[in-house]
Order: C-alpha cells, then sequence, then structure tokens
C-alpha cells in the first residue's frame, strides 16, 4: 500500500525523497552514499541515453570504455584538476592480497586515462578532431548525499575531444550544450538558461565551463550539464603531440562534457506534485496506462478484446495495460499518478457500449473527458503533444515569474536573503567579492547567459563594467 507523500509545501526535500522511493525510481545501497536504481527509474536513464547517445553519434561521435582504477599518479599531472578533486577521491592501496605499488584511483572523471591514450592515438594532423564518448560510472565521496542528486556512486556519459585549434575546441563545447539544451527543453520538458561559469565555478582544469541552468518548483537552481573547453592544459600535461601540416610537433586543444543520472532528480523537482511524479511524453517509459474497468466477471471478456484492440491501435506509444485483479481501479489510478504517467485510459463495458473511453492527462487535474473511440489515435497523438508543450511552458513560465533584478550589491544581498529563485545583475568577476556573496546568502554565480554578452556599470565596482549575471542557491 502506497503511503501518503510529505505535502511539497511543508518540506520539499522529504517530498523528494518520497517520491523517489513510492514510486520505485531508487532505493538505498548498504553502502553509504549510494544508490540502488530500480527498473522504472533505470527505463528514464535509458530513454535519456538513447536520445543523447543518437544525437552524439550524429554529431561525429564515437563511444569508447576506458578503465575505473586510474593511477594516481596521472591524476597529480594537472594541478588544478587534482585540488578540485583530491576531497572527492576514492583510493585503492591493496589488491590480490598486498599493498599495491601505486596507489589507484577510482574514475571521478576520466580526463586523465582518456589523455594518457590520447597521447598514443593522436599522432598526426589528420587523426583530428578525435571526437570519444564513454558511458560509464563514476565515484565522488560526497559527505552530504541525496538520491540522484549527489550520490558517491552515479552513472553519466562524459564526452572528451581533442581539435587542431582553440576556436574549433570552442565550437566543440558550444555544439555539445547545446545539445544538452536541446535534450532538457525538447525531451525532458524543462526551461534552461545556457551561460558561462565565472572563474571560481569552472571545471578544476578547464580554460572555460559552460552550464545549463534550470529552476526547480522550490525556485533552487539545478546545473543539469556542463561542457568545457580545456585549453591545451591536458594535452601539454600528458605530452599529447601531433605532427601538422608543415611537420611541426604541436599540442591539440580539448573539450570535455557530461551530464548525469542528476537529471532524473530535475525531472522530479521540475514537474511534479503532491500526487507524485509527472514525466513529460518525450522520456516517460510508459506514455498511456490502459485500465480495464471490470464490475463483473461476465464483462472481463468484453473489456479485454476492446483494450487489446486499443493496445494495437496505439502501438507506436509506449502503453501498460494495468489488468491486475487484485487491486481496485482507485488504487491503480493513484498509482500511475504517482509514477507520473502522462496519459491514462479507462475502458469498461459502459464505454464500450456508447464506443467511446474515458481518458485522463497527468499534467492538469479533474481533467477526465469522454473521446469517441474512433478518433482515439489522433486524440492520444494531439494530447501527448499538448502534454508535453504545457509542461515545458510552464516550466519556463515559473524561470521567468521567479526571476528578479538589482541595480546594487546591498539589494543583491537582501534578494537572495528574503526570497527563492533567480537574481539577476551586472557583475564584474571578482573571486573576493563571489566568496563573500556566497558567505552572506548561500547563493553562487549560476552562470553569465550566452544570449545577453551586454555589459552595464556593475554592481559591485563602480568603475568596471560587469556581465548580465544569474546568483541563485542551488543543488
Amino acid at each position: 500500500m502506497m503511503k501518503n507523500l510529505t505535502p511539497m509545501s511543508e518540506d520539499f526535500n522529504q517530498w523528494y525523497t518520497d517520491i523517489i522511493q513510492e514510486a520505485e525510481l531508487a532505493d538505498y545501497s548498504p553502502v553509504k552514499g549510494t544508490m540502488v536504481i530500480r527498473p522504472y527509474g533505470y527505463a528514464i536513464w535509458e530513454n535519456i541515453q538513447k536520445y543523447l547517445d543518437n544525437r552524439f553519434k550524429e554529431t561525429g561521435h564515437k563511444n569508447a570504455y576506458f578503465p575505473l582504477f586510474i593511477p594516481k599518479s596521472f591524476i597529480e599531472k594537472e594541478a588544478e584538476h587534482v585540488e578540485g578533486f583530491s576531497p572527492e577521491l576514492a583510493t585503492v592501496t591493496h589488491a590480490g592480497g598486498k599493498e599495491l605499488e601505486e596507489p589507484l584511483i577510482v574514475r571521478p572523471t576520466s580526463e586523465t586515462i582518456i589523455n594518457h591514450m590520447f597521447s598514443k592515438w593522436i599522432t598526426s594532423h589528420r587523426d583530428l578532431p578525435m571526437l570519444i564518448n564513454q558511458w560509464a560510472n563514476v565515484v565522488r565521496w560526497e559527505m552530504r548525499t541525496r538520491l540522484f542528486l549527489r550520490t558517491s556512486e552515479f552513472l553519466w556519459q562524459e564526452g572528451h575531444t581533442a581539435h587542431v585549434t582553440n576556436e574549433e575546441a570552442n565550437e566543440e563545447a558550444i555544439k555539445m550544450l547545446n545539445i544538452y539544451e536541446e535534450f532538457v527543453q525538447n525531451v525532458a520538458a524543462v526551461s534552461v538558461t545556457k551561460g558561462l561559469k565565472s572563474e571560481m565555478e569552472k571545471f578544476a582544469g578547464a580554460e572555460k565551463t559552460y552550464s545549463i541552468e534550470a529552476m526547480m518548483l522550490d525556485k533552487k537552481a539545478l546545473q543539469a550539464g556542463t561542457s568545457h573547453e580545456l585549453g591545451q592544459n591536458f594535452s601539454k600535461a600528458f605530452d599529447i603531440q601531433y605532427s601538422d601540416e608543415k611537420n611541426k610537433l604541436q599540442h591539440p586543444y580539448q573539450t570535455s562534457w557530461g551530464v548525469s543520472t542528476r537529471l532524473i532528480g530535475m525531472i522530479i523537482m521540475a514537474h511534479g506534485d503532491d500526487k507524485g511524479l509527472k514525466l513529460p511524453p518525450n522520456l516517460a517509459p510508459i506514455q498511456v496506462v490502459i485500465v480495464p474497468i471490470i464490475p463483473k466477471k461476465d464483462d472481463k471478456q468484453l473489456v479485454m478484446k476492446k483494450v487489446e484492440e486499443i493496445n494495437k491501435l496505439l502501438e507506436k506509444h509506449r502503453i501498460e495495460i494495468d489488468d491486475r485483479d487484485e487491486v481496485t481501479p482507485g488504487f491503480k489510478f493513484n498509482e500511475w499518478e504517482l509514477k507520473g504517467v502522462p496519459v491514462r485510459i479507462e475502458v469498461g463495458p459502459r464505454d464500450i457500449k456508447n464506443n467511446k473511453v474515458i481518458i485522463s492527462r497527468r499534467d492538469i487535474d479533474d481533467s477526465k473527458h469522454e473521446v469517441s473511440l474512433d478518433n482515439l489515435s489522433k486524440e492520444i497523438d494531439d494530447l501527448l503533444t499538448d502534454i508535453q508543450n504545457n509542461m515545458f511552458k510552464k516550466s519556463k513560465d515559473h524561470m521567468i515569474k521567479n526571476t528578479t533584478h538589482v541595480e546594487s550589491k546591498d539589494e543583491l544581498i537582501e534578494k537572495l536573503n528574503k526570497t527563492e529563485g533567480f537574481v539577476t545583475c551586472y557583475w564584474s568577476e571578482n573571486k573576493k567579492d563571489e566568496i563573500e556573496i556566497k558567505e552572506l546568502t548561500s547563493a553562487t554565480i549560476r552562470c553569465y547567459p550566452l544570449d545577453n554578452k551586454e555589459t552595464k556599470k556593475s554592481i559591485n565596482h563602480k568603475n568596471k563594467e560587469g556581465l548580465f549575471t544569474i546568483f541563485s542557491k542551488a543543488y
């Protein structure tokens, strides 16, 4: 029996945890900080993976796999990289019953091992660009964990590329950021802002870090994906060199980019309600659930025959038939609402007699309506499209409504402390000022949006021009 979810307004964090467990997305592992992804949660990840993998391959990237264990000396080759990751590293010192000559790091990210291999594979300008992607697990020993959002082990993809010029590398970083934006907005139905990270917030070892930033229902930000322009930092550290067209040795310019199972957390927190999940049709493992209504045993054959006809009619969609006898229709309705299935179809003997079915859409309350069986296929097509668009619109409207602009540093601090949401301003990058804002408000610079490159007098240095900037508290 499902328990009642903690109301979102009462405790958003507990509501989030309740949904994950009650909707059977994931569960806690015996190892603190890790999680077990259950079949329904993994099905969402598979749909994420399927879409992005196709897009990566369309843009010329090829999948590979690299070892989970990385020599400690590799991690230490790039100074900023090791400094950024050292608190989160898991280290293997013993194996096979003896102490290892060199400790091994359990993969926190794969820049170092991949660049070691790049140093063997890249010898000529004809080898470039090299476009590699990996689907894998990584380990970052987090002290404070939360299912999907921050766990010690998680699933992700990481792209790694090498190019002749810095311009090509930066174009690649932006291109992959655009693919992430495309997925999150068109498939996950979550509005995002693309932008450049501040120096303080960028990836360890990168020249530039780009991100997509989403706003959750509690108005906090979530970084949904990142793309890094690495310059020659790793190619020099790992001595990756190629002969150019004039037969001179050069270091390539590189990128890395990735998203993770944190996207599932984003989808929960961007769309859910007190009944449970709301999954966008383009991503949902089950797009339509058909619930037979069988008041009497004598009705079963008639109803199930019609259900099978409907199932065949809608076969291009992801369909589930819930024909369980041991639970009531009401229980089924609640369960599928909890699991966020976009459309529910009810089929009973009375409906069949009237050549109709009852349809409910998950994104809108009290949406039950009758549909003629003659128009069912088109109705479902149109309905799924409308649900997808409506969910994205709601997400976009939520971000717009909860974004405010300030004209002074004092006002920035006041807004960040008194309201949730995004606060924008014109900011001149300064690490000391950025740390001060974080200490006083717990908020950080989310990004400098790429769609607004206008500069104006900054709020933190009156004699300097500032970039349009988003501050927010974040996950």
